[in-house]
């Protein structure tokens, strides 16, 4: 095999590990999806932008791995099992979730109903991939309000009942998910426990 050759069957796997670059997860997603006009919100675009009429699908699909893309930082805040680098904290054991601004609590605790033993809501660092006020998902065919997409797959925070585990997202009250969809912008640290 040709030194082309191995070198263009290492790309992909090069490309994967350099996915800790949230835009190259995010432009393979896109492309995966079969969605090459989709544009991402910028981190500082307002929750209008950052709802587009017809929201791409999660990078790596409903239904993808869930990986971590970043290591938290600083110390931890008090009362959350974060650190002071995420702006938003999930305790999975006690259900709870906190928005973190400069180390400090702004919101929270809240109770959250994770996803079941079958479909669990992953653990690790991640970052707000995107967001979309409205999403239907494509996989259970549920309405998602006020998402928040932070790991491949489809998970997100989103509104959604407090008495069913979800599919793997975590799911918030109404008004929990509006402050969530609010607070949180493309590129922020999301810390799930």
């Amino acid at each position: 095999m040709g030194v082309h050759a191995r070198a263009a069957r290492r790309a992909p796997r090069a490309a994967m590990i350099a996915a800790a670059g949230l835009t190259l997860a995010v432009i393979a997603g896109t492309v995966l999806a079969g969605v090459s006009d989709a544009a991402e919100p910028s981190p500082g675009a307002s929750p209008a932008a950052a709802a587009p009429a017809s929201p791409p699908p999660p990078p790596g699909g409903e239904g993808g791995t869930n990986r971590a893309v970043d290591v938290p930082s600083g110390a931890l805040v008090t009362g959350t099992p974060c650190t002071s680098s995420a702006r938003a904290c999930v305790d999975l054991d006690a259900r709870l979730a906190w928005l973190i601004d400069k180390g400090s609590v702004v919101r929270g605790p809240v109770s959250i109903m994770p996803g079941d033993p079958q479909d669990p809501t992953p653990r690790g660092t991640f970052h707000v991939q995107w967001k979309a006020e409205q999403y239907t998902s494509r996989e259970y065919l549920t309405q998602m309000p006020y998402s928040v997409f932070f790991a491949d797959g489809g998970i997100a925070f989103h509104e959604g009942p407090q008495d069913t585990y979800s599919g793997g997202c975590v799911k918030l009250t109404h008004d929990n998910a509006v402050a969530w969809f609010n607070f949180l912008q493309v590129g922020d640290q999301v810390q799930v426990r």
